[in-house]
């Protein structure tokens, strides 16, 4: 297990080591016998700006997310799901790193032209980083739980060979 990965290595309030030089997405990573790790930031974005706000979505997430996440936790689907994850400035709803699949579930307020705009902006910066991202309504996620479910275990096919 490399440095970056092993729990051992965090210091006491559980926070990220710096990272190496170029690291991120298709961005000069050093060879490792795992294809993804668990940092997806940088440690100085997230100390000053992403894990309290993490942490607060975490502690109250919406009826939709809450419901998705007893959906996905534990290795329900067959890979590990992360929960309000940041990769780069961004806080995602659901992450699997291994398939580097992205799920957003979005209320009303994304249907607004503003935030409709800044999600299409998001979603661009967080595909040029490698990742698909799905994004489902809160109804679908509470009232079409097994399409939704159905809908990322084929993109997890398709993302996974050995799926």
């Amino acid at each position: 297990m490399n440095a970056y990965c092993n729990p051992e290595n965090l210091d006491a309030n559980r926070q990220a080591p710096p990272l190496p030089e170029g690291r991120g997405p298709g961005g000069g990573v050093p060879e490792v016998n795992e294809p993804y790790r668990m940092y997806t930031t940088d440690a100085k974005r997230w100390t000053k700006s992403l894990k309290e706000y993490a942490r607060a979505n975490r502690k109250n997430p919406t009826p939709a997310e809450d419901h998705l996440w007893q959906e996905l936790r534990t290795h329900k689907l067959g890979v590990q799901f992360r929960r309000q994850h940041a990769i780069q400035q961004f806080i995602v709803d659901f992450v699997c790193l291994k398939a580097w699949l992205i799920i957003e579930v979005d209320g009303s307020i994304h249907n607004e032209t503003e935030q409709a705009e800044y999600d299409g902006g998001r979603t661009h910066n967080l595909q040029d980083a490698g990742f698909l991202v799905l994004r489902f309504t809160n109804e679908d996620v509470l009232h079409n739980t097994s399409q939704v479910l159905q809908t990322i275990t084929e993109h997890l096919k398709l993302l996974l060979p050995t799926y």
